[in-house]
């Protein structure tokens, strides 16, 4: 039980604070309190967050308490992890609306009948001024200038706002509140996290332990996964979105895709590790992936018709047996039904940024039925049965 509680984690800290919570709870025959805080600052949950709520779900099928923090006060102020700039607060609408969505979507990994919901402005908000400023003088500024973004930008004399200072503090103060046993994280978090363990300690409660999970890199490789970054696999994108997107990872980010985003066992991760250094092609193992994530947030039978739609879209060769999405003509604005090549990509693709268009059809993205164009302000005769292509998984036809 231990050792399968500890897969993947990358930091626990203190290193033999699992085994001394799990025998405390033991002992005191008691659930462990384990605590997920999460700033709603985006409407919809990906991968990189399934990492930690997988880990969650462990804690809960052992019959431990799960309590989610919703942080409806603190991101009203906005967390500075990992920012070389203040994080723009959110309005109290923003908070309301992404919150339920992400409440709606922690039931594909978490048992959200057993999980505790709170949300940290039913105290926060009634925090005295006299009171917060109690809680502020249990923490030096020595210590918050230990957390690296700080540090960064005090040492490049970027500026660094009070409130930013005063946010892993009030993050800590949620575990006094909630008497949390383990807090769980990214790695971004651990400074966060350790800040609970203090103020704990302040308040003569037993200090937490923290558990990290690795972050997962997104799909340039590069960052890690985030909405802001637009290099996600959502947990509610469609079967054959999930598949195009993880047949997309760079090769080099397989073994961590396996590790952290399927639900094979010990056995099977091995053996498809051992396949890619023996040489195996690398779009054998993503198709693997891909249907085993799809399985998990969907079903089987849509990872089995993915892959197929997959195989028929991006590995046939013969353009007119692709799928195309119908677009109608009256949908799209022109003028006397002529458009330039642009602006017609630009109004097809909106989430895409017209330079980043223009850039894609001059690199030779963009076809037009069986013709690549790659003048930007070609004009475009607008009829029924035009099919366009933009970039490699995007085909579109006007009706």
């Amino acid at each position: 039980m231990i050792n399968q509680l500890k897969e993947n984690v990358e930091i626990i800290l203190p290193e033999n604070g699992l085994e001394h919570k799990l025998k405390q709870a033991e002992e005191e025959n008691r659930k462990l309190t384990i605590k997920l805080g999460f700033d709603p600052t985006a409407p919809d949950l990906h991968l990189g967050h399934a990492v930690v709520l997988k880990k969650l779900k462990q804690f809960q099928d052992l019959g431990h308490q799960i309590i989610i923090i919703v942080g409806s006060f603190t991101a009203r102020i906005g967390d500075p992890t990992g920012k070389n700039k203040a994080r723009k607060p959110l309005s109290t609408e923003d908070v309301q609306h992404n919150a339920q969505t992400y409440i709606n979507q922690l039931s594909k990994i978490i048992d959200v009948e057993k999980t505790k919901i709170v949300f940290n402005s039913d105290w926060l908000d009634g925090l005295s001024f006299s009171e917060v400023i109690q809680l502020m003088s249990k923490v030096t500024v020595a210590q918050l200038m230990h957390r690296n973004d700080f540090n960064k930008r005090f040492t490049e004399n970027t500026p660094i706002a009070m409130h930013e200072l005063v946010y892993p503090i009030l993050q800590g103060f949620d575990s006094v509140k909630i008497e949390c046993d383990i807090e769980m994280g990214g790695t971004d978090q651990l400074f966060n996290c350790t800040m609970g363990r203090q103020l704990q300690e302040t308040h003569s409660i037993s200090p937490q332990i923290v558990m990290c999970m690795p972050l997962l890199k997104g799909l340039d490789g590069k960052e890690k996964m985030s909405k802001s970054l637009n290099n996600t696999i959502g947990l509610t994108d469609e079967p054959n979105e999930m598949f195009g997107k993880t047949m997309s990872i760079p090769d080099a980010l397989i073994d961590e895709f396996i590790e952290l985003t399927t639900d094979f066992s010990l056995e099977q991760k091995q053996d498809l590790k051992l396949r890619i250094q023996h040489g195996e092609n690398p779009m054998n193992i993503k198709k693997l992936i891909a249907k085993n994530i799809i399985k998990q947030y969907h079903d089987l039978e849509s990872a089995e018709n993915a892959e197929q739609f997959f195989i028929n879209q991006f590995q046939n060769k013969n353009f007119e047996e692709k799928a195309f999405e119908p677009v109608l003509i009256a949908s799209l604005h022109h003028t006397k039904n002529k458009i330039l090549l642009i602006e017609l990509c630009h109004q097809l693709k909106n989430d895409v940024s017209k330079s980043a268009v223009k850039r894609l059809i001059e690199s030779g993205g963009i076809q037009i039925n069986t013709l690549k164009i790659i003048n930007p302000n070609q004009e475009i005769d607008l009829k029924p049965n035009l099919k366009i292509k933009i970039g490699r998984r995007n085909f579109f036809e006007l009706v």
